[in-house]
């Protein structure tokens, strides 16, 4: 008698159709903003009935609301990454200059462009959900960086006054050109026509130049005669 193979719980199988829903909203909402994204458009991309898509979110606003803050849960990896990358290194520079350079690939990539600026495009009607999904996210990754940065201050391996405000020009050098260009321009292929890495690189020697720990140079005997 072949063994039987226990039926999957019920909540996990809510919870699988949940993602697909979402997921489909997220491909929905992309490509035809709030106002044109349907749920009737949603359903027949999750595979689902518009029944199904009303049992799982309230309405369109809930399902946006929820899509939105979900992607948060990308910035976990990021802040585990600087928390990784930085709390016991002994070659800041080297460091950084790798952890900028994922921190900008991971951000220019065409989906997360395209989810922002449709954050942005909603920001007035729904301040609430922009101000959480940045609060979630971007927010929690420049305060990962100002607790890294004090403790490598602490080490002396950084000359931080202000942890917070050495944060923000980081990411500042950092994103400031090439975020913009590509959000402004529409380009979501950035990434793959600049050389990202060597921005990242200069981005981290001056951040490093403005805050490194200048070692002093051991002084000669003055008192020392030719």
């Amino acid at each position: 008698m072949p063994a039987l193979t226990p039926s999957e719980p019920p909540e996990r199988s809510s919870d699988r159709r949940h993602r697909e829903i979402r997921e489909a909203a997220i491909g929905i909402f992309l490509a035809s903003g709030y106002d044109g994204a349907t749920m009737e458009d949603i359903a027949v991309r999750a595979g689902v009935s518009k029944q199904t898509v009303y049992k799982h979110f309230t309405d369109k606003q809930n399902l946006f609301a929820d899509i939105v803050l979900s992607t948060t849960d990308d910035m976990d990896a990021l802040v585990g990454l600087i928390a990784d990358r930085l709390s016991n290194t002994s070659d800041p520079t080297k460091d950084l200059e790798h952890l900028a350079e994922m921190f900008l690939n991971a951000l220019m990539e065409p989906r997360v462009l395209r989810l922002r600026r449709l954050v942005i495009s909603s920001a007035d009607r729904f301040p609430e959900i922009a101000t959480a999904w940045y609060e979630k996210g971007f927010e929690r990754a420049l305060r990962a960086l100002a607790t890294s940065f004090q403790a490598l201050a602490d080490r002396q391996l950084l000359a931080v006054d202000d942890p917070a405000i050495a944060a923000e020009h980081f990411v500042g050098m950092l994103f400031w050109i090439p975020v913009n260009k590509a959000m402004f321009t529409g380009d979501d292929e950035y990434a793959a026509t600049h050389d990202l890495a060597l921005v990242a690189r200069s981005a981290a020697r001056a951040f490093m130049n403005a805050y490194g720990v200048r070692r002093k140079e051991p002084r000669g005997d003055s008192n020392r005669t030719a």
